[in-house]
């Protein structure tokens, strides 16, 4: 496999694109700490890729705090966006391929459909907007990307929901769950694998491409499976999403169509419910 750079390592994605890498013996891959490959310093990033010459940067970095970025806009906006440009600036100038990763929070999600590459993005909080303008700036400058678009990214890794659900399923005797948001949960960790299956795969189909696992759920539906896989004793509610207001709008229904990557890069994607399954059976070892 050509050489492989990872940007963010230490989030949630990196981690599982680590696990994954010594699962499939990739050893021609490179973790760097953060101040080795601070997306905010363009200078750092071109030097980085000169002195370690991959084939492929795989961009994991992001702001990702959804409410917190309505008051941190600025800090969302130069994560996001000025530094996924300058990353894309540097892949271009040492004639590297990004894997950059986005999410369904660039879609208004206020229709039920299942949403394509080419829909129409309106992101409805500044999260969703710092993200798709990240996509923009990538492929202004750089020919050979790949943008994949994620949805409800959990693991045996860092803060996730299925372990916030576990927690508080052992602390406490009842949880009021959203259940009027509807998507797809995606195990980072199938991820990983999608994205190695990509780079592997030699196809140069450059362009935004929607990933998640199959099916789809509510927040409620998928706080049960969690509770009742992991034998979780506890009394889930559903609620509104209007009982339980947050400084961030979410998408209501955000469902994506995962055609275009099944078909271009011949991926089968695990159903969410099995894929849970096995990253309850990680987190219990």
């Amino acid at each position: 496999m050509s050489k492989i750079l990872v940007i963010g390592a230490g989030g949630q994605l990196g981690q599982c694109l680590k696990t994954v890498a010594e699962r499939r013996g990739i050893s021609d891959i490179i973790f760097p700490v953060e101040k080795e490959a601070n997306i905010l310093d363009a200078d750092l990033l071109n030097k980085l890729l000169e002195r370690e010459k991959p084939a492929f940067v795989i961009n994991c970095a992001a702001y990702t705090a959804v409410d917190k970025a309505e008051d941190e806009v600025q800090l969302s906006k130069a994560v996001n966006e000025t530094g996924a440009g300058y990353l894309a600036a540097a892949c271009e100038a040492n004639s590297v391929t990004l894997i950059h990763v986005s999410t369904d929070f660039v879609f208004e999600g206020n229709e039920v459909k299942l949403l394509k590459e080419e829909d129409e993005a309106n992101p409805i909080n500044v999260y969703g907007v710092t993200k798709l303008d990240g996509e923009k700036a990538v492929t202004a400058v750089l020919e050979k990307h790949f943008i994949i678009r994620t949805s409800w990214l959990y693991s045996e890794y860092a803060n996730n929901f299925v372990k916030t659900m576990l927690k508080f399923g052992a602390e406490r005797d009842e949880l009021n769950i959203i259940a009027d948001q509807v998507g797809t949960p995606t195990y980072a960790i199938d991820l990983a694998n999608a994205i190695f299956d990509i780079i592997d795969s030699g196809n140069e189909n450059y362009g935004i491409y929607h990933y998640s696992n199959e099916g789809v759920t509510s927040w409620f539906d998928f706080a049960k499976a969690i509770f009742d896989i992991s034998r979780t004793n506890v009394n889930a509610n559903p609620i509104p999403g209007s009982a339980y207001p947050t400084k961030a709008k979410r998408p209501a229904f955000s469902v994506m169509d995962k055609t275009k990557i099944k078909n271009t890069f011949g991926l089968t994607i695990p159903y969410w419910r099995d894929s849970l399954i096995e990253c309850i059976h990680q987190l219990k070892g």
